[in-house]
């Protein structure tokens, strides 16, 4: 201010000077007023324009010019690009927040105050088969219909979640499984409330599993248990001679058989989930796993009924595979064992190794069995699952063997591959990559 006024005197005296100069000193007033007259009007010219830039695009606002104007439209500049940069970075973290809110494997969906909807990611319009963008301020609650979470969202007591089955995709088009859904309200910033929504159809499935894993242990355990118990009683209350003394000794030596066959599967199983993959650095000749696999199969084969089976062991190429030799002679051995179990007496197992044209090893086995219907082959690997319990109890088997080659395999990058025909008997193989079969080296003598 004091700039102002002094620049207003200054260019006055100026002018006065100079009509005093011109007209002499009777028109020095009249000079210095026209001065200040001028000064004054070129002032609230610059101050008009600088108005007119502001009202309409400050970004116009010239550079710096001489004066207090000038000045005051340079330090506006400033002041809005600073303001401009800050509103830049505000939104590049919001785009970044919203971008990290967009990767959540969980959905996100935040309400306004009348329950509609302000902004949703693409894992909850998924979930709820809504458009992230068409669907923008309509009511969640007339998009998702399920009357449980309706009344939730209503409710306005949102102290535990609500479980949904996860709306269809829209558009005609239908989920390929259903998706069960935990959906979470968190009310903020007065009545606006964010969604949070969870995909727990694997851990209801898992808990499904588990509680039949359960089910199916104890039943299988209580049934041996059970007879034994009879057995038991008997030897203990009936006088009997010494043939059916040995009779029912040798059914109970079956029954503790069976119980203890199905605890090492369960700790086979328990140890296969809980270890380790396996190395690629040990290596074990096919031939060696073959030698015990021929010497349980025959020995089961006779076991089980006095025709025994026709067995045949091929090996085309003389191999080594790598990995744990326990595991590996655990998955052949059982898919033998089942091979000979389901396989009438005098019927064909036939085991063969040989290695594929891109490097991989095969281990099948073939048998003339009654073969498995296309239903049910996908559920084989199903811990305790079987097609005719009766005849799985008839021969041993505790349900528990290929859940045990199913993990092996997993476990050795292999693949298992069953293909079966009902009448005509069934083909399992346990194919392995590449990088895990080679050539048997020669032992040195």
């Amino acid at each position: 201010m004091p700039f102002r006024i002094a620049t207003f005197l200054i260019a006055s005296l100026l002018l006065g000077a100079g009509a005093v100069a011109i007209f002499g000193w009777g028109f020095g007033w009249l000079g210095a007023w026209l001065g200040a007259v001028l000064w004054l009007g070129l002032d609230a010219w610059r101050a008009d324009r600088l108005l007119r830039v502001l009202r309409n695009d400050a970004s116009g606002l010239p550079s710096r010019g001489p004066g207090v104007w000038g000045e005051l439209s340079e330090r506006i500049r400033k002041l809005l690009r600073d303001r401009e940069q800050q509103t830049r970075q505000a939104e590049d973290r919001l785009q970044e927040f919203l971008a990290a809110i967009q990767a959540s494997p969980n959905g996100v969906v935040l309400l306004d105050e009348q329950g509609r909807i302000e902004w949703c990611n693409q894992t909850a319009a998924s979930q709820f088969g809504i458009d992230a963008e068409r669907d923008l301020a309509q009511h969640l609650a007339n998009l998702v219909r399920d009357p449980a979470f309706v009344a939730y969202l209503a409710s306005w007591n949102y102290s535990r979640d609500v479980v949904i089955d996860a709306p269809g995709l829209g558009h005609g088009h239908q989920r390929s499984h259903p998706v069960r859904l935990s959906v979470q309200v968190h009310p903020y910033a007065g009545n606006r409330r964010m969604l949070l929504t969870r995909d727990i159809t694997a851990l209801e499935q898992a808990e499904a599993m588990r509680r039949d894993f359960v089910a199916n242990v104890s039943h299988e355990i209580r049934t041996p248990l059970t007879v034994l118990a009879g057995f038991v009683e008997t030897l203990q209350n009936l006088p009997l001679d010494a043939d059916e003394r040995m009779r029912y000794l040798s059914l109970m030596g079956q029954q503790s058989h069976r119980m203890e066959t199905l605890v090492n599967d369960l700790l086979t199983l328990s140890r296969l989930e809980g270890s380790a993959p396996p190395s690629g650095s040990q290596w074990i000749r096919i031939r060696a796993l073959f030698a015990q696999c021929e010497d349980e199969g025959r020995g089961l084969s006779g076991r089980l009924t006095p025709q025994g089976h026709r067995l045949s062991f091929t090996v085309d190429a003389e191999s080594e595979v790598s990995g744990a030799p326990t595991e590996l002679q655990s998955a052949m051995s059982n898919l033998l064992s089942n091979a000979i179990r389901y396989t009438p007496g005098g019927g064909e197992v036939a085991v063969s190794w040989r290695v594929l044209p891109d490097g991989r090893g095969e281990y099948a086995v073939k048998d003339t069995g009654p073969g498995i219907a296309a239903e049910h082959i996908p559920r084989l690997t199903e811990r305790f699952y079987r097609i005719d319990r009766s005849r799985s109890r008839e021969t041993g088997g505790t349900g528990l063997g290929l859940a045990i080659v199913k993990h092996i395999a997993q476990r050795h990058g292999a693949e298992l591959r069953i293909e079966s025909t009902v009448g005509k008997g069934s083909r399992f193989a346990l194919v392995f990559p590449a990088a895990r079969v080679r050539e048997a080296r020669v032992m040195a003598k």
